[in-house]
């Protein structure tokens, strides 16, 4: 998977450590829109997974001091040994035995099976490093990714062409209810849409996408 080289997804979490950066303030969107997840979510276990999770300072930032956490068992996957090894130990000083991390391509249905269908997918910092068809191909793969009732969380730039209504459409189309998206003044994007439908059997040995960059 050389095609996701030609950017130092290491480097790129730098700027999450400058709190007034559009990526810090669109992560406290995505940790928001987890926690409102969370709160919603029924009595009894959870499950969890994050798509190219990163660092995983989305899910393992909230999971750290929420009244669920014992509740979640979560799988992060993400490429970057790097950035899995730091999720891997974030998971681990917070105490989350819950949350595993899996060095591999988030791209492959296979990484999910187990965990699937989830009360809480993420699918942060994907949509903007493929193609229009791979987005709209993936939020196909929604569907059989979330349980009924789930929630889907994403993310996507705002700069034009605005694909962010779009992506909306796709996943209304597919079953699911917007249940919040940023203010385009904002200059990113983070949605939530809750799955109304009826989940797909997973289909083994997909690839959902192909990183453009």
């Amino acid at each position: 998977m050389a095609y996701v080289t030609a950017r130092d997804w290491h480097a790129w979490h730098q700027d999450y450590d400058d709190p007034g950066s559009p990526l810090a303030r669109r992560l406290a969107a995505v940790q928001d829109q987890i926690r409102a997840a969370l709160d919603a979510a029924p009595p009894g276990p959870l499950q969890a997974v994050s798509l190219c999770a990163g660092q995983g300072r989305d899910l393992i930032g909230v999971l750290a001091a929420h009244p669920r956490r014992a509740d979640v068992a979560a799988r992060l996957v993400e490429l970057d040994p790097r950035n899995a090894g730091l999720a891997r130990a974030a998971a681990g000083r917070a105490a989350l035995p819950g949350v595993e991390v899996v060095t591999g391509d988030a791209a492959l249905t296979d990484s999910y099976a187990g965990l699937v269908p989830a009360d809480l997918v993420l699918v942060c910092g994907v949509f903007g490093n493929i193609t229009d068809a791979d987005i709209e191909r993936t939020v196909g793969y929604c569907t059989q990714l979330c349980a009924p009732g789930g929630t889907v969380v994403w993310t996507r730039g705002r700069r034009g062409p605005d694909l962010v209504p779009q992506i909306c459409d796709w996943f209304a189309g597919r079953g699911f209810e917007q249940v919040w998206v940023s203010d385009p003044a904002a200059g990113w994007g983070v949605a939530a849409h809750r799955f109304a439908g009826t989940p797909v059997p997973l289909e083994p040995r997909a690839r959902m996408f192909t990183f453009t960059r």
